[in-house]
Parts: structure tokens; sequence; C-alpha cells
């Protein structure tokens, strides 16, 4: 006998749940959710664990910089196999109010059960469980969308146990929205948001990005500076939810809408791009973030440039050959950086991305800090230069 229990918490009720974070930026991830109103946070890898009411969940949906995605647990039921998982999936919601038919769904899975040992098979057990389930109530069944599902679901088995959320963001949370071009090697713009946090700039003092590319270091820095929620511009899964709270949702987006600060005077923020095809997405992006005339982007390379009077902050993610540049050549590159910020940047910070140690030493500089973080599966470390 399988015994469930379910979550579906009203208004005022707290409700458990997981967001998803960049690894490295555990510590981080846990500040924000602090800061936005989550309880009883405690930091797990790659994610953070926390309590919420309901406007709290909806906030941080739109306020939170840093989260790949927020999931809200619904039901916890013993699991040792597929038969329990049949019984525990069945039981876990009322799915006649949850997933009618004409809605489309998504499983993701992580973990292992006895005799569930993949992912996407663990996934398959949970789909024929609902589809089953929809035949017998209806005589039809939802349709499979993994890109854009009306109801995205998530379910973690760990120590014969299972744990089924559901995901709000739908799409991941990293999406803002604004980027529709991306170049090779995309900086994630959670990851980047973070990056930023970590130098502590506040746009008091210039910033610059010496290998802008789609601008998105940039971007995140001045959403960040002016306090500009960046889920604002987007959809939403939760929004399709059987108990989603419309009167909540638009009080919560009215609050992050009013967030956005006028008074700051911002320093000048510009970027550096040699290819003028992604200097022209760069600029596209900013005005899709609806940052026009806040952020500069010069087409050319960073050594035909001068910096604007400082003291301030360089901020970069250049090439590493792992998929963009031969290594020879991007030696030649990092050692006109690091003869170009001895030349220009006396006095400024370089916060650097580096996911090649050889690479960075062809800088000539000595990095006072190195923060572990993975980019895309590297593993790399954000640099950070005092120039003198």
């Amino acid at each position: 006998m399988v015994t469930w229990s379910t979550t579906v918490l009203g208004r005022g009720n707290r409700l458990n749940g997981v967001a998803v974070l960049p690894q490295g930026l555990e510590t981080l991830g846990c500040d924000e959710l602090v800061a936005l109103g989550a309880h009883g946070v405690q930091p797990l890898r790659r994610a953070a664990a926390f309590q919420a009411d309901m406007a709290c969940l909806y906030r941080l949906h739109l306020q939170a910089r840093l989260p790949f995605r927020l999931l809200r647990e619904m039901a916890v039921f013993p699991c040792q196999g597929r038969a329990d998982l049949y019984d525990g999936i069945s039981n876990a919601l009322n799915w006649e109010q949850w997933l009618h038919p004409s809605m489309s769904f998504r499983v993701d899975v992580t973990g292992t059960a006895p005799g569930l040992n993949h992912s996407h098979y663990s996934a398959l057990q949970v789909k024929n469980t609902l589809v089953d389930l929809q035949r017998e109530l209806w005589g039809e069944r939802s349709s499979i969308d993994l890109a854009h599902p009306d109801l995205a679901l998530h379910l973690h088995l760990n120590r014969g146990g299972a744990v089924l959320s559901l995901d709000g963001s739908g799409v991941s949370l990293h999406r803002r929205g604004y980027r529709a071009a991306m170049g090779a090697a995309p900086l994630k713009e959670n990851l980047a948001a973070g990056l930023i946090q970590l130098t502590g700039w506040d746009g008091r003092m210039p910033l610059v990005d010496p290998f802008c590319g789609s601008g998105i270091l940039l971007i995140e820095a001045v959403t960040m500076a002016l306090q500009q929620a960046p889920g604002l511009g987007r959809q939403f899964g939760l929004e399709g939810w059987a108990d989603f709270d419309r009167e909540l949702w638009e009080r919560e987006h009215a609050r992050a809408r009013q967030r956005r600060r006028s008074d700051l005077d911002l320093a000048p923020v510009v970027g550096y791009e040699q290819d003028p095809l992604i200097a022209d997405q760069a600029r596209d992006n900013i005005r899709a973030a609806g940052l026009d005339g806040l952020i500069s982007i010069h087409s050319g390379s960073f050594e035909q440039q001068t910096l604007p009077p400082g003291p301030g902050l360089l901020v970069c993610n250049p090439p590493y050959g792992h998929r963009v540049g031969s290594e020879d050549d991007l030696e030649q590159l990092y050692r006109l950086l690091g003869s170009f910020v001895r030349e220009q940047a006396s006095g400024w910070q370089l916060w650097l991305l580096s996911g090649n140690a050889s690479l960075t030493g062809a800088l000539r500089l000595k990095a006072s800090r190195r923060i572990p973080v993975s980019n895309g599966g590297i593993d790399c470390r954000w640099l950070n230069y005092g120039i003198r």
C-alpha cells in the first residue's frame, strides 16, 4: 500500500520548493531567495531548498536572477519500483483538475530507484501513467511538448522515495526574453547575473566588456543596478496551473515593475565587439531589454578603443578554446588583452571568466581571487585582477 501526501497549498500557506542554480552560485542563490522573502533556505548541490507562500513563489519567478528553474513540491511518496511509481503518480494530484487532454505536458526526472535507473525510462513511465488516467477519464490524451508545455512536471527519485513537483517557469528562467540571437558559445543570463553580483558593481563606476559578444554581461549588470525584474517580459508555466491566483499574480507583477530605479545616475557602460554582425545583435538585445541609451556598443577590437575615465571595472568572457578559436591564436589574444589593461586600465579591476588556465597565464597578471563556476559544463574560474 503506497502512502502519499499532496501539498497543493493556498494563498496563506507555505509550500516546499527547490531553486535549480548554476554550479558555483549556490550561496549567492540562497542569499537571493532570502532577500525575496523565502524561508528555511538550505544550499544543495546546484540548487537550494526553500519554503514560501504563493505570493513569494510568484515573486521569485518574476524577480530572482539566478535560478534556472523553481520547483514547487506537490507530493511525496515511497518508490521502490515501477508499481510504486504508477500508484504514487496516480494519487499525487487531482489530475482531472490539473491536466486536461487539451493541455500539453513534459516530464523531467532526476535520480534513480530500483528498476528505474534511467531518467528517460522513468519519465516514460510517468507519462504512460498520466495518459492511462486521461483515457479512463476522457477517452483521449494530452500531447507531449518538450519546449513549451502547458504543464511541466519534475520527478526526483532518491533513497526509495519520490518527490513530484511542478516547474513554474515552463521555459528555463535564464531566458529573459530579450535575446533573439546567440553566438557560438553563449553565456547564460543567470550565470552572467551571478558573475556580476560577485564583482560588487552597483552602477556608480564605469563598466567595460572588451569581448562583449551579444552584450549579456552588460545587460544583466545594468538591469541589476536598476533593479529591473528579469521576469517581466516573458510568460510562465505557472499561469496555467489549476490553482493560479490571477489577482495575487498581478499584485506581484505590479510590485516587480515598481522596483525599477529611475534615480540612478548610471556611469558609462561600454562593450567592444570585433564582429560587426554580433555588435548589431548586442544592440538589438539592449533595445529589447529596454536599455536603449544606457549601454554603448563599439564595433572593433578592444585594442582600437579607449577606456572611459576611471577607475572602473572590466568584465569579460573571452574564448578559451573549447568551442571557439584555436589555442595558438587565443594565446596571442590574451597576451594583447594583458598589454591593453596594463597600459590603459591602471587603478581598474578586471574580472575574467577562464576555462583554460594556460591561456590566462598569457595575460601576465596575478589573480587575487579565483571563484570556481561551471559554464555549460566547463569547469571555469571567475578571476579577479587588480590592475596597477
